[in-house]
């Protein structure tokens, strides 16, 4: 990637009137243009999660919605045509799906003697780094939505939840693999969803690739017939899905007991008649059971409620349910909810169809760079000593056809 190089003149930023500035940021017409530009550039390799999405620019004038189109199959025509007759014409049937758009954003502040005394080029600098805040942010805005699709397949429908699924070892897990692609791969032919030039395209994380990548079926971007037009971050193609890795594709990770972990440990079995107070082997601290009180744990593979912990040493503490549990074994697994069984990480894998999901156009005035030279807050800035260099985005994105995406939770290898 090329980018322009432009002098950067200090005097921009000390409110001299002799120096070539806009009204609003300080800046000439150009200056502003390029870091608009750079900021864009650097913030696009971030987008992994939008690149494949239906793509609307911000509508000016017209309210907070934003409204994508979905356009329905024409029917099969399997009546013969009259000879000499022309046939009656057919309407396109278009179903709107409308998002209220959202603003987001950030900044850094420059200070005068920072502007003045350093060698790097810090409006360049702060620059990237809210470019990367920026891309990241949004990214993560659409990774959410995607996220929140109904079609869920847990791994290759080894188990029927999150919470089951699980890492014992390297050759009994529910880890990613090529039969879990072929069956998502196979629900989106039943839905006749269109591929992407050919393909469906996966978003995967890369502590899952490493499953996948093994499989001898496995091509990798210098093996294509067509090695120019690929995707951002594209890594591999297999069975009719090309992978874009991203390292912030969604993983769950399970609640945080005590000591930083998302597990403890059965000290002592309970038996038929059982208890509502478990001992557990670790230490919990008075802050860690303060925080314990309320909170959901799986234990033995059943939901319990916890009403207070008893912070103690290692060995000396214990938790108390909101009622009396059976027949536990001592060793036995506690672990906080929102991952796997054992508190093993959840892995999303994204596979997905053409216009699956909208987002709005980066470039379209959903993303712009501001900044405020020295003095520009008046008497807020008396000295002139502050200037400031950020980011705003106006966003929206919406799953337009749920049934085009398919998310396949797993865990991943060790």
């Amino acid at each position: 990637m090329t980018y322009r190089k432009l002098p950067l003149d200090l005097r921009q930023f000390d409110g001299d009137p002799a120096v070539n500035t806009t009204a609003s940021d300080g800046l000439s017409d150009e200056m502003r243009s390029f870091y608009s530009d750079y900021l864009i550039d650097l913030a696009e390799p971030e987008l992994v999660h939008e690149q494949f999405g239906q793509r609307l620019p911000i509508p000016r004038g017209q309210g907070k919605t934003i409204q994508f189109r979905r356009f329905d199959p024409l029917p099969e025509a399997t009546d013969a045509l009259t000879e000499g007759v022309t046939p009656a014409g057919q309407s396109l049937s278009v179903n709107a799906v409308t998002a209220t758009v959202a603003q987001y954003g950030g900044y850094v502040t420059l200070s005068d003697l920072l502007l003045l005394t350093a060698v790097d080029n810090n409006l360049m600098q702060a620059t990237k780094l809210i470019a990367s805040q920026a891309g990241r942010t949004l990214d993560t805005l659409t990774r959410e939505v995607l996220n929140a699709g109904t079609v869920v397949q847990y791994a290759d429908g080894k188990v029927a939840s999150r919470a089951a699924l699980y890492y014992t070892s390297a050759a009994d897990n529910c880890n990613l693999t090529v039969d879990a692609v072929k069956k998502a791969v196979r629900f989106l032919e039943t839905q006749n969803a269109p591929r992407i030039n050919g393909y469906y395209v996966g978003i995967i994380h890369p502590c899952c690739k490493y499953d996948l990548m093994r499989d001898p079926a496995w091509r990798n971007p210098h093996e294509y017939v067509d090695t120019e037009h690929l995707y951002r971050n594209e890594i591999g193609e297999l069975y009719g899905v090309r992978f874009v890795q991203s390292s912030r594709a969604k993983v769950w990770h399970a609640d945080v007991l005590a000591g930083g972990r998302p597990t403890l440990t059965v000290k002592t079995a309970l038996d038929g008649t059982g208890s509502a107070t478990i001992a557990v082997k670790e230490a919990i601290t008075a802050a860690e059971a303060a925080a314990l009180a309320g909170k959901k744990v799986l234990l033995g593979g059943s939901e319990i409620t916890l009403v207070s912990a008893a912070a103690g040493e290692a060995g000396s503490a214990a938790l108390t349910a909101s009622a009396v549990v059976k027949n536990v074994a001592a060793d036995t697994v506690i672990c906080g909810e929102g991952a796997g069984a054992g508190g093993a990480d959840v892995y999303s894998t994204l596979i997905l169809a053409d216009d699956a999901y909208g987002v709005t156009e980066i470039t379209g005035g959903g993303l712009k760079h501001i900044v405020k030279q020295l003095g520009s807050a008046g008497t807020g800035d008396a000295l002139d000593q502050r200037a400031t260099c950020g980011w705003k985005a106006t966003r929206a994105a919406e799953l337009l056809v749920p049934q085009y995406l398919v998310r396949i939770e797993t865990t991943a290898s060790n």
